[in-house]
């Protein structure tokens, strides 16, 4: 799973969550330096003027957003995403720009300048009909508050560089804007209160503990003190008790007490007034917002019943798969008994997180020794592996990835969860790395970014069902890469192929067929071999972010496809490594562009 942009970073960005199901026209795209014709060059260099021009204003407005792009011009501010005066001025922001943009139009444009036209005014125009959809009301839950995320950005080991004085003083600036934004918080969830639009029960109980894992008396104990613990040596001695007695001001008289005032209201207000329900389509046009949020993430237009089908179907035929290595292990009993099996059996297990993380980066060795022969295209930023934070790992997937700074001074991170220890499984570690790391999110997303002569709202932006679809994807590779040649890793693969099928079923079970909360758990448990405290997790997951986990298969069955149509039609002529590169070379597209551009591709090179 890629690490989500911060929600109080208002996704100005015109990202993944703002990405569309609108059709796009067919796209010939030649690679990452834009090849356009004589005659529309003039307007794709203005067009591209006018992109400069306007992500320059996404920073300003989003300077969370700049920092983790490794910008810092704008550490030191941090605007209140959640107020109306700011949702106002971004929707002003998004139809001014979607304006100017469309006046130029698409007339005489090809290849990349045709595609960052589309893109761009597709992904404005969803982003404005989704306005009509409340997620302000409920901007806190399990899976983010403004907690967490300050947390995330103030402890030291984030995006927000703690390296010289004006770092340290970005983040005091920044630290003493907590409180403002924690006061809109509450008071958007006041008015979600007053309209029928809040969270589920069974959601906003987990995040009590969480803002309890953050708060303390003591400075010197908070998680913001990492800073201070960590200060350069060659502060000198005025700045080093400067700073230290401003962040002891900071955290003890500002940020704790707003993190107080939250608590407290979740607590004694707003807990009272959650809901049983957890489907989306359980609030005021509940059905409607969830549909929205299907085609945005699968950029296709299934409805939520043929996604549901879908998922269904590829349940069954992926049991019959793990049946076949339940044969070639000799197991004997039911496909349950075999998952039980899975879970329980000691073998399966680590003993300790070093041991967990040993493992993760003795397979980094394995696959870079053999990424070689399926991939011509890689990117140029380092990498490593890390263990979630322990404030947020109860809570946390099995596995995440973080994006490299734009700048190069911060690698792509994949975070590895060891909370729950017994619960993470030997014959998970393969498939989770290929997905995770490399050669899927780090590859896909590293990539992306370091593209030349396309637009940043391309580079920083993305699609789901692209993104999600390529890691799915990515699991595929792991023969070819050297691993799963133990059928118990390779039931790994196969297993988390199958949770992502289950997905389809249980989102949509979620929020579409009116499953509740132990049913989902339920289904998971008797489908698969994942434990009940991954289940939990993954299935109040879905009830958080409705619609996302549905982009995962839906992306990779059309990965999958391509690639088999690319085998039947070119033959001998087929070569892995350049369909990988031309899967990757323009970053994250709808899979509608995606197919077009892979049949141009199959075509010029049966030539």
């Amino acid at each position: 799973m890629r690490m989500r942009p911060l929600a109080f970073a208002v996704a100005l960005t015109l990202s993944a969550s703002l990405a569309g199901c609108a059709t796009t026209s067919p796209v010939s795209t030649v690679g990452a330096t834009p090849a356009v014709a004589q005659g529309e060059s003039s307007k794709a260099a203005r067009l591209d003027a006018l992109y400069a021009e306007y992500w320059e204003e996404v920073l300003k407005r989003n300077p969370v957003q700049a920092t983790f792009q490794g910008d810092h011009r704008y550490n030191d501010q941090l605007p209140d995403f959640g107020s109306k005066q700011f949702r106002d001025e971004s929707r002003a922001f998004t139809e001014q720009w979607l304006e100017r943009i469309e006046a130029v139009g698409p007339a005489g444009l090809e290849g990349q300048a045709l595609l960052s036209y589309e893109t761009f005014v597709r992904d404005a125009r969803n982003g404005l009909e989704g306005e009509r959809f409340p997620g302000w009301m409920m901007p806190v839950n399990q899976m983010g508050s403004m907690v967490t995320y300050a947390v995330m950005l103030g402890s030291g080991t984030g995006a927000q560089p703690f390296k010289t004085v004006k770092d340290y003083d970005n983040w005091l600036a920044r630290g003493n804007r907590l409180p403002v934004i924690i006061d809109t918080t509450i008071d958007n969830m006041r008015q979600g209160i007053k309209a029928g639009v809040v969270q589920p029960r069974a959601l906003m109980v987990k995040v009590i503990p969480q803002i309890d894992a953050v708060v303390t008396d003591d400075a010197s104990k908070s998680l913001f003190w990492g800073p201070i613990a960590k200060m350069p040596a060659d502060f000198s001695a005025a700045d080093k008790a400067r700073l230290s007695a401003a962040y002891e001001d900071m955290i003890e008289n500002r940020v704790m007490p707003s993190f107080r005032k939250l608590r407290a209201f979740i607590n004694d207000e707003y807990l009272p007034a959650t809901r049983e329900s957890v489907g989306l389509d359980k609030l005021p046009d509940g059905a409607a917002w969830y549909a929205f949020n299907a085609r945005n993430s699968t950029t296709t237009d299934m409805t939520p019943a043929q996604i549901h089908q879908l998922g269904l179907d590829e349940v069954a035929r992926i049991h019959g798969e793990i049946r076949k290595v339940m044969a070639e292990v000799g197991f004997k009993g039911s496909l349950q008994d075999f998952f039980k099996f899975m879970q329980t059996d000691p073998r399966f297990s680590w003993k300790t997180e070093e041991a967990l993380l040993a493992d993760y980066r003795a397979l980094e060795k394995r696959v870079n020794a053999r990424v070689g022969e399926q991939f011509s295209l890689m990117p140029k930023a380092g990498f490593e592996i890390r263990a979630i934070e322990p404030f947020r790992a109860k809570s946390a997937a099995g596995g995440e990835y973080q994006s490299p700074s734009e700048d190069g001074t911060r690698p792509g991170i994949f975070y590895v969860n060891t909370y729950d220890l017994p619960t993470r499984k030997t014959w998970d570690a393969e498939d989770l790395y290929l997905h995770e790391a490399i050669p899927g999110h780090h590859f896909q997303l590293a990539l992306q970014q370091e593209l030349k002569g396309v637009p940043a709202f391309r580079r920083f932006g993305g699609e789901t069902a692209f993104a999600e679809g390529w890691g799915l994807y990515s699991e595929s590779l792991g023969k070819d890469l050297g691993l799963y040649t133990d059928p118990y890793s390779y039931f790994g693969y196969l297993q988390n192929e199958l949770w992502r099928a289950i997905r389809l079923v249980t989102d949509t079970g979620l929020h579409h067929k009116g499953w509740s909360r132990e049913q989902v758990i339920r289904y998971m448990l008797d489908n698969s071999a994942e434990s009940e405290t991954q289940a939990t997790a993954e299935a109040e997951r879905y009830i958080a972010w409705p619609g996302q986990a549905l982009a995962y298969k839906i992306g990779e069955l059309k990965i999958q496809e391509l690639r088999a149509r690319a085998e039947r039609e070119l033959g001998p002529k087929f070569d892995i490594r350049a369909f990988h590169a031309e899967v990757l070379k323009d970053g994250s597209v709808p899979l509608q562009v995606l197919e077009a551009k892979i049949d141009r591709w199959i075509a010029q090179s049966k030539g």
